[in-house]
């Protein structure tokens, strides 16, 4: 990875670190939707300006069916289940939730996208799911005042994360980024426009909570997006994959800043076993069995 990789990838965690700080700060004030719909509307139409050309658009007209899924999918329903956590949960704890997305990826790949699971992710499989219960275990309280259903929401985002990746690597991946981008962020905005403005809040929105919400739509969402299709086209998915591991980091390190979160000895240790279990997962740590020589042909991916 070059530098400027690498000051890239640098930013882009740190950006989606700082995404859960803003709908930290601004979730309580909007509601989870209301705020997305700002998110993605804002996004949109700063990322819309990339599709000025004929044959971007009509790219979008003929794939607008799959670019409706995909923002219902890898937008809407992510993003605001993760709005709606982020009123209860710590943005620290709930960042190192969301980082639990390709375990989800790998087990629906296997399930229904026919992907293969080589026996060493599955190890990676279960070594997550224990960081995951080390993270929450005495969080897991489903009563009034508990914090079992806001954990099962950033859950829920995750398993969407996780059909969101599969699906737009078989049915999407020959659409250009930019389009993939835009075009899933248009839809997002149309679809969240009524129920957006139905649930919008009676009270009015404070300036704090303003700035926040809008700087996750510039920085969280159209920066970011840009940075990200510009880093898999510059260093390859495999580099890329790695913001996975930096943006938990970069969202505990934001929290403990600007919102006095805690850092206890429970969230490392869940933090530490979790990316160990997705970084065997992702098989971005591999182990070769002792004695078995290497295959002179590459993995079947």
């Amino acid at each position: 990875m070059s530098s400027a990789d690498a000051l890239r990838l640098a930013v882009l965690s740190s950006l989606w670190g700082l995404s859960f700080i803003f709908m930290r700060v601004a979730s309580p004030e909007f509601g989870a939707i209301p705020l997305i719909l700002v998110r993605m509307g804002v996004g949109a139409l700063l990322l819309i300006p990339l599709l000025l050309s004929m044959h971007y658009l009509r790219l979008i007209w003929q794939h607008k069916g799959p670019l409706l899924l995909l923002g219902i999918v890898n937008h809407v329903l992510p993003f605001s289940l993760l709005a709606l956590a982020t009123m209860r949960l710590e943005a620290g704890f709930t960042s190192l939730l969301n980082a639990t997305t390709p375990i989800f990826t790998a087990l629906l790949g296997a399930l229904f996208f026919a992907t293969p699971v080589q026996r060493q992710q599955y190890l990676g499989l279960a070594l997550a799911l224990i960081g995951v219960y080390v993270l929450s275990a005495n969080r897991l309280d489903f009563g009034i005042g508990g914090d079992g259903w806001f954990i099962l929401a950033v859950i829920g985002a995750t398993f969407c994360y996780g059909i969101a990746g599969n699906y737009s690597k078989t049915r999407l991946s020959h659409l250009p980024p930019r389009v993939l981008a835009a075009g899933s962020s248009a839809m997002s905005a149309l679809v969240l426009l009524i129920p957006g403005i139905l649930l919008w809040p009676d009270q009015p929105i404070s300036t704090l909570a303003w700035s926040n919400a809008l700087a996750l739509a510039v920085l969280s969402t159209a920066l970011a997006f840009l940075l990200y299709f510009g880093l898999l086209a510059s260093a390859g998915a495999t580099a890329t994959s790695t913001v996975t591991f930096l943006v938990p980091i970069s969202a505990l390190l934001w929290g403990y800043w600007l919102l006095d979160e805690t850092l206890s000895l429970q969230v490392m240790a869940g933090m530490i076993i979790t990316l160990l279990g997705t970084a065997v997962a992702t098989q971005l740590l591999r182990f070769k069995p002792r004695g078995v020589s290497p295959s002179p042909h590459p993995p079947h991916e």
